[in-house]
């Protein structure tokens, strides 16, 4: 626990040295690609503003971009190590060229590793008259940490309101006077072999990793307007192989979650629903899927082709209704699941329940109709916010992970281990779940 308290700083570090020399890589990897943009950071750093959101444009330009078909990745985790490495090593290889610049450091963001939330709270008497980075460092090591089990690291663990005395809902305590401090913090772990393997992988590409984040988070961050993340929403970021569920209020996350399952598992059930192979399924998917039938969909013929040299067979066609009858009930059975962890959340608790669809299987036309249905609340299609530079290639809701890695590369919320937290404070005690407890505190 404490090598992973140290290593989460050293990379903190390590993001802060790379932005003073003013260029850094971001990598998204995924199950169906690896997206890899390089930034530009003008000198300004921003994340000496305070216990801030994850807003703001200012601070970086996007300079280089490149994708590549991803490999070796299965439900958002590393599963062939040589085959990641070399789509890794083409999207910064690619990026660093259309950039014209070397990159030594890179942030990566993952999903699926089976994530799981902790809503935590601390309380402290303030030792002097003000509040100062100390009472910070001391309440945030007064919470209760939950005893989570052996093999789970902490990816994130985030400060996300703070009362004195009676006043709650403080964004940033330092500098008020007051007696007592206290904290909510919203602690997230995963699998910790997903994330060894994720440092490891980058090391072999000769880069460091300065930082990870969870897909889900950063998905969140891009695709949510400040509203949302102000008043209360769910961001579901459907990506091939993984569907990352985070919920914000207040401009924090307080919940993540990931269920199994993506637009791959869609592909694949056309794959073997039609008796094609998985890139014909992909092309097939991409051009005429959809969810909801309607009367005209028994009538348009789509043509599979193929090239077994078997001529009937080769030259089969089915109908849109048909596809349909293929796809609508994988994408059920996601939203399905969707729907169990916001329920354990307690989602339905929260004062707004906006819910915004975004990753690259969210794109499947009548989607946000088919989730309104199942999710019963207010669904949109959500795009990653526009940041300087992007190439147009990479403004669809397929990018909103890499999005939003820009912005935590830019201003990082601060975590426990941005202060400097007594070493022998990780005791291991009490559990909630989060939102349940956010929902008694505000």
């Amino acid at each position: 626990m404490i090598e992973l308290y140290e290593s989460q700083r050293a990379m903190r570090n390590m993001r802060k040295a790379a932005m003073q020399r003013g260029v850094i890589a971001i990598l998204d990897v995924g199950s169906s690609k690896i997206a890899c943009l390089v930034l530009r950071f003008d000198g300004t750093d921003p994340s000496d503003e305070g216990l801030g959101s994850l807003a703001g444009q200012s601070g970086f330009r996007v300079i280089g971009a490149a994708t590549t078909r991803s490999r070796g990745v299965r439900f958002g985790e590393i599963h062939a190590m040589s085959e990641t490495e070399r789509a890794i090593r083409t999207a910064v290889q690619a990026a660093q060229k259309m950039a014209g610049i070397r990159v030594d450091h890179v942030i990566a963001s993952f999903s699926g590793a089976d994530p799981r939330s902790y809503g935590l709270a601390g309380q402290v008497e303030v030792h002097g008259i003000n509040v100062d980075e100390q009472d910070v460092a001391r309440v945030l090591s007064s919470c209760d940490v939950p005893d989570f089990g052996n093999g789970r690291e902490v990816l994130h663990a985030q400060p996300v309101n703070f009362a004195l005395d009676h006043r709650s809902g403080l964004i940033d305590p330092r500098g008020q006077i007051g007696n007592e401090l206290s904290c909510d913090m919203h602690m997230l772990t995963v699998d910790a072999q997903a994330i060894q393997n994720l440092a490891h992988c980058v090391k072999r590409c000769d880069l460091e990793l300065a930082g990870l984040a969870s897909a889900a988070y950063v998905s969140g961050a891009a695709a949510l307007v400040e509203d949302e993340q102000e008043l209360g929403a769910a961001c579901i970021d459907m990506g091939g192989g993984a569907t990352g569920v985070s919920i914000f209020i207040k401009k924090h996350m307080i919940y993540a979650d990931a269920v199994r399952m993506g637009g791959d598992h869609v592909t694949s059930d056309i794959s073997m629903g039609l008796q094609v192979p998985m890139a014909t399924a992909e092309r097939i998917k991409t051009f005429y899927g959809g969810v909801v039938a309607t009367g005209m969909d028994d009538r348009e013929m789509i043509e599979i082709g193929g090239d077994t040299g078997d001529w009937e067979h080769d030259r089969r066609t089915v109908s849109r209704a048909e596809l349909i009858g293929i796809m609508r009930p994988r994408v059920e059975e996601i939203l399905e699941e969707v729907r169990v962890r916001l329920d354990a959340a307690g989602f339905d608790h929260l004062p707004s329940q906006q819910i915004v669809l975004t990753g690259g299987a969210s794109q499947i036309p009548g989607l946000d109709g088919l989730a309104s249905k199942i999710l019963g609340q207010q669904v949109r299609l959500g795009r990653p916010l526009r940041v300087h530079g992007l190439p147009q290639a990479a403004t669809g809701p397929g990018f909103a992970s890499a999005v939003g890695l820009c912005l935590f590369a830019a201003h990082p919320q601060d975590e426990w281990w941005d202060f400097e937290i007594p070493v022998d404070r990780y005791p291991a005690r009490s559990l909630k779940r989060a939102v349940q407890w956010f929902r008694d505190n505000w």
